[in-house]
């Protein structure tokens, strides 16, 4: 084969050339490399996987009591609404809205009209009739009149009695007076309006005293009895303490739920009825712990809980109820006495996964360490 013809073929030669050696790499599974193999296989010594850190906080439950908080609002301990017991006109008032009167004191006088003279004549009649039952009395005695003349005179006189008795409220009637110490909250009527029986007069309050009322829950009302210490957060920040007057037998219908009233003493008027506040009812004692809100978390079924770490290092969920809360923290019941609850990883460990815990007191340790040595 000549130089020219050498040339001819010389570009497939060449093709033929590089797939030999792709079949060659092909067959073989590699080519030369100076890297290093990274595809190798990297396993754990012994086979066990790597434990999880959390960082945990061993405490033990405390005493502390139960309480049952809602929300009421204040009313005085009795308002009444004042009738008219009698006719007339309104001739004067006593005092005027807002202010206190005690037992007695006069809020609205009617006019008296002829009372008096009808008080005069029943007066005069009962003394007929019992000067005529007397006489009859005798005569009985003498047998000049039977026993049912005598029983007749008897009944006019027990008569003109009643209508003496009668004449007698009728001029008490036309002074209206406050029923009880109080204060009076309105005034219906004003001079020279007329007035007939049972035409509201007033609105009276006692404010000796205020009841905060509130409704609480079927799960918490055997929980609460008449006679049980209590107290409430006023609107105004004040905080007033009281017994337990009334628990409602039956609960209400729409709500299921029951009315609750606390009593608690106002001789200074200090407080005022109609305002918001919250009732608070001590109940049972029980142990609790007291944790910060972030740490609760919930299971696979949606219940509340925490994640604590046993003596092997393992991870457990225990339920949790709610016992009280405050502005820093909630106490909890369910766990053990002395437990060490997870404060920070709790949302990346499943429940019986072993983990590495670290207590916090050696974080704070640590730390305080560090800044004393950069200082």
């Amino acid at each position: 084969m000549n130089k020219r013809e050498l040339g001819k073929y010389k570009s497939w030669l060449t093709s033929a050339g590089i797939a030999l050696a792709i079949g060659l790499w092909l067959t073989t599974g590699q080519l030369p490399s100076d890297k290093p193999d990274t595809d190798a296989t990297i396993t754990e010594p012994s086979g066990q996987k790597t434990r999880s850190n959390v960082r945990t906080r061993t405490q033990t439950a405390e005493s502390v009591t139960r309480m049952v908080v809602v929300n009421g609002n204040t009313a005085p301990a009795r308002i009444v609404e004042i009738n008219a017991e009698t006719d007339g006109r309104v001739e004067s008032t006593g005092i005027e809205r807002g202010e206190r009167l005690d037992k007695g004191e006069v809020i609205v006088r009617l006019d008296e009209r002829d009372r008096q003279a009808r008080l005069a004549q029943a007066s005069a009649t009962v003394k007929q009739r019992e000067l005529e039952f007397e006489a009859r009395k005798e005569l009985k005695n003498q047998s000049y009149v039977s026993e049912a003349q005598l029983q007749e005179a008897a009944a006019m006189l027990e008569a003109a009695r009643t209508e003496l008795t009668r004449a007698e409220l009728d001029v008490e009637y036309m002074t209206v007076r406050a029923p009880f110490d109080g204060i009076l909250q309105d005034r219906l009527v004003e001079i020279g309006d007329y007035v007939k029986t049972g035409d509201p007069v007033a609105i009276f309050v006692d404010d000796h005293k205020i009841v905060i009322s509130a409704n609480i829950s079927e799960f918490d009302a055997d929980q609460v009895a008449i006679g049980n210490p209590g107290s409430a957060r006023l609107a105004a920040g004040q905080i007033v303490e009281g017994l337990i007057r009334y628990v409602a037998p039956v609960a209400d219908e729409s709500t299921r739920t029951f009315r609750v009233e606390l009593e608690v003493d106002n001789t200074e008027g200090a407080y005022r009825g109609g305002i918001s506040a919250e009732l608070i009812i001590p109940t049972e004692t029980v142990y609790a712990h007291k944790i910060s809100p972030s740490v609760l978390t919930l299971d696979d079924e949606g219940n509340l809980g925490i994640k604590t770490v046993d003596d092997a290092g393992r991870v457990t969920f225990h339920y949790a109820d709610i016992a009280m809360s405050s502005s820093d923290g909630v106490w909890i019941t369910g766990l053990p006495h002395s437990a060490s609850i997870i404060t920070v990883g709790h949302g990346f460990v499943n429940v019986g996964a072993y983990v590495d815990a670290i207590p916090e007191v050696e974080i704070d340790t640590a730390v305080a360490i560090k800044a004393g040595e950069g200082q």
